[in-house]
């Protein structure tokens, strides 16, 4: 999202059409939006688009005022002024349509919500050219995918990472992709969003519920990961956990444990990071949790095979709650652990404390 000025507190239509304007389609500044920013103007008048596609149309040269061309959106309007801007059609995605299967749980007209296998990578980059849920996505929708949000990145709301399992939402049309990036962007704290994760770690949190306030920002050393920063440094990251199960280990000693993580925010690799921070990674993390796989050793017989064996961070999106759109409903859906997962959390079970 756009986030160099404080979001606007308006409510996006879902309907389809324009917008309040004369009859040939131009925008009269009133004289109570004198002085006002030329992008918050747009979005005050255009709830329907988002604040990141109107900026991207100034930009691109799409808004005239009095027949001149006007690029910056910071441009301060005066009263009686008329604006001209150009809507052109939703650029298509780049990417192709794949018929690839999707575990869809619901589908309207504004949105749908996928359970996600492990393996999937969300949208199309650098060695994921083909074969990504926005592939398999765009032959399900049609031309009814939300272009917003990038060419490659139609109607994403939110991400998963490759190997994490679970529920995702998708936004249909443009203005079902603003009201629930904006519901994302708060991150529940005013409304209802939920998301819960369920996550084997090693070793046991000392306390059977925490929070983990720690900010993250790209590592230093690793561009392709994420790390946790001092304060006042980074994007602001909060974690909530409940210790589910503990699993022992050979000689008795707490090994494993289930846990629930429920994010207050949501940055890259969130959950990895933050459990892996406080020293309990994510069996079979291969980034973050690299340094812990010798501890399998600590397991006898089935347990340790497959816990060696896992090829995935053991985390999964289990639960995903949201208001709709256009109903206003709040929606909440649960998702059962995948295969893998299930059976490596039997494979666990004779070990439990």
């Amino acid at each position: 999202m756009f986030v160099e000025d404080p979001p606007i507190p308006i409510e996006a239509s879902i309907e389809d059409g324009s917008f309040k304007a004369s009859d040939d389609g131009s925008l009269m500044v009133s004289e109570q939006e004198a002085g006002e920013r030329l992008d918050r103007f747009l979005a005050l008048r255009l709830p329907e688009h988002s604040r990141t596609r109107l900026k991207a149309l100034i930009l691109e040269g799409h808004v005239e005022m009095g027949g001149v061309t006007i690029t910056d959106p910071g441009t301060k309007l005066s009263a009686g002024l008329s604006l001209f801007i150009d809507l052109p059609e939703a650029v298509p995605a780049e990417p192709l349509g794949e018929p690839i299967p999707l575990v869809v749980v619901y589908e309207d007209q504004d949105l749908l919500v996928i359970d996600k296998p492990a393996g999937l990578v969300v949208h199309p980059a650098s060695g994921h050219a083909t074969g990504t849920l926005v592939n398999a996505l765009i032959a399900h929708c049609g031309d009814s995918l939300s272009g917003i949000g990038g060419v490659k990145r139609p109607g994403i709301v939110h991400r998963l990472d490759k190997d994490t399992s679970g529920l995702l939402v998708v936004a249909k049309n443009d203005a079902a992709h603003k009201h629930l990036a904006d519901q994302f962007a708060d991150h529940g704290r005013t409304g209802p969003l939920q998301r819960a994760y369920t996550a084997l770690v090693w070793g046991v949190p000392s306390r059977a519920y925490g929070v983990i306030d720690a900010p993250l920002d790209r590592s230093t050393t690793h561009r392709d990961r994420m790390a946790v920063v001092k304060p006042g440094k980074g994007r602001e990251a909060l974690t909530h956990f409940t210790v589910e199960e503990q699993f022992l280990g050979r000689n008795g000693e707490p090994l494993i444990a289930l846990v629930t993580c429920r994010l207050e925010t949501g940055r890259t690799h969130q959950i990895r990071v933050h459990m892996a921070h406080i020293g309990h990674a994510l069996v079979g993390d291969p980034v973050y949790g690299s340094g812990f796989k010798t501890k399998a050793t600590r397991l006898d017989g089935a347990a340790r095979a497959a816990v060696e064996t896992f090829p995935r961070q053991a985390l999964h999106a289990r639960e995903l709650g949201f208001v709709h759109p256009r109903s206003k409903e709040v929606l909440h859906f649960q998702s059962e652990l995948p295969d893998d997962f299930a059976a490596l959390l039997k494979s666990l079970n004779g070990n439990l404390n």
